[in-house]
């Protein structure tokens, strides 16, 4: 069956793949178009897992399953981070390769990444296995909410590394020019999730371990098809023989282009222990689970603007490599306006309509009227947080990592953590809740200043290489 579908959609779509020296010569508008799209569908698709498990959860299962979901919130972020440093680091590093014409060089990398990917997961699931409540109730999870913390994550764990390995290399085959193949692997594992879910949670009454049930099955198909693509030798970059030995000048730039996206992941594992804490302080359980649907809402506009990085990636990296810095600000530059459009769009809708966000996971009133205020005020400078992540994709794309890595902390860690610490000694739950409007507008005042200055500084090699001619 797998085979089959293979089969007949690769048919559509060996037009629009494969072809990565179009990277330096297609139109930006049009390469933003088919590198992005495909990603976003991708990401959003992928995001249907955490939104299926979560409505299925919280109608099925009720309002102390949300939160006790919302407290595997940062256990599951620390997993992704782990990929992350790794998968993106790779993806960003493999577009600069191939834009160089290093072909050996990227044949290197992605060995190199699948066996970093096998090291990490082993180690991080093992740790997470032996430690699981002790960790989850670090995070805030109480009396009340462990238990369904604890089943989902103990049925969570064999598919962490297929999880990490599938993220990983779907951001490769994007990356070396199969952008629509990569969302197909991400339709593919997500249409699974919608049906395996409620079959596990309400036909067979397992109720929330049947959700991690089904991500898992679901995952391990989507992951089945992406890994099908690198075992095949026709395509521009696949698996071949001398790769796979770790090599520490392969390895460190893995890791330093990827460490930038990874933290922004970790350090949302802590802010989020923080917030949960916090919530639980001045509104109990009910407060956990708004936050649960809150971060469910705002990751789905997030995952949109990723998606467009994603494709971004790609087309930036390339053309640095190839020395193409006119075609590389056009990119970034159409990627903010896009960026700014989904952010603004999304906080527009979230503020006017909190509660048929609510009423999507939940029929308890108490927790629809704390998820109202909690979007209300949270949601207030949201406007502005597509610019700050197409920002630091710009710089992890050209392969500035320590400002990467800066400026994905400076929204979770050096502005959010003093607020969340400050604000609600005032103001109580509403301090925590406006904590995160706050964080913005500084936090993107910074990119914009970063980013003014790093597009002077290619202004000055242009000019200079104008001269030299």
């Amino acid at each position: 069956m797998l085979h089959f579908f293979e089969k007949t959609i690769c048919i559509t779509m060996n037009k629009a793949q494969g072809n990565i020296n179009e990277l330096e010569t297609r139109p930006v508008g049009r390469l933003l178009w088919i590198y992005s799209l495909p990603a976003v569908v991708g990401m959003l698709v992928m995001s249907l897992y955490n939104v299926i498990d979560r409505i299925f959860i919280g109608q099925g299962v009720g309002a102390d399953a949300i939160a006790g979901l919302s407290i595997t919130f940062p256990v599951m972020n620390i997993s992704a981070a782990i990929g992350i440093l790794v998968g993106a680091g790779a993806a960003a590093r493999i577009s600069i390769l191939l834009g160089a014409k290093d072909l050996h060089g990227a044949e290197n990398v992605l060995g190199n990444t699948l066996v970093l990917i096998i090291i990490n997961g082993l180690i991080y699931t093992s740790i997470f296995g032996i430690f699981i409540d002790e960790i989850l109730t670090l995070f805030g999870a109480s009396e009340n909410t462990l238990p369904y913390a604890h089943d989902f994550m103990l049925w969570m764990l064999p598919g962490m590394l297929i999880t990490n390995i599938t993220y990983s290399f779907n951001s490769i085959m994007r990356s070396s020019g199969y952008p629509s193949k990569a969302m197909i692997t991400m339709i593919i594992g997500a249409m699974a999730n919608v049906i395996l879910a409620p079959i596990f949670i309400f036909i067979l009454d397992m109720g929330i371990k049947g959700a991690a049930i089904a991500t898992d099955i679901a995952m391990a198909i989507s992951g089945t098809f992406v890994m099908r693509h690198f075992f095949d030798k026709t395509k521009t970059l696949h698996f071949v023989s001398g790769i796979y030995r770790l090599k520490w000048k392969i390895v460190w730039p893995i890791i330093a282009i990827g460490a930038a996206p990874s933290l922004v992941s970790a350090a949302s594992s802590a802010i989020t222990a923080i917030i949960n804490n916090s919530l639980y302080k001045y509104g109990g359980d009910v407060a956990v689970g708004a936050a649960g649907i809150f971060v469910t809402y705002t990751s789905l506009l997030t995952t949109v603007v990723v998606g467009l990085c994603q494709g971004v990636q790609p087309i930036i990296g390339y053309n640095y490599g190839a020395g193409r810095f006119d075609r590389l600000k056009r990119t970034f530059w159409l990627a903010s306006c896009a960026g700014l459009a989904v952010t603004i769009l999304g906080a527009v809708f979230g503020q006017s309509f909190p509660g048929f966000i609510a009423r999507a996971f939940t029929n308890d009133e108490m927790l629809i009227d704390a998820t109202i205020n909690g979007l209300t005020i949270s949601l207030t400078l949201f406007y502005v947080v597509g610019f700050q992540i197409v920002a630091t994709t710009f710089l992890q794309s050209i392969g500035l990592a320590g400002k990467s890595i800066f400026l994905s902390l400076v929204r979770q860690v050096i502005f959010l953590i003093p607020f969340l610490l400050i604000l609600p000694k005032s103001f109580g739950l509403d301090g925590v809740w406006a904590s995160f409007p706050t964080s913005d507008v500084f936090s993107t005042i910074t990119a914009g200043l970063m980013i003014w200055w790093e597009m002077r500084q290619l202004n000055k090699i242009t000019l200079k290489r104008k001269n030299e001619r």
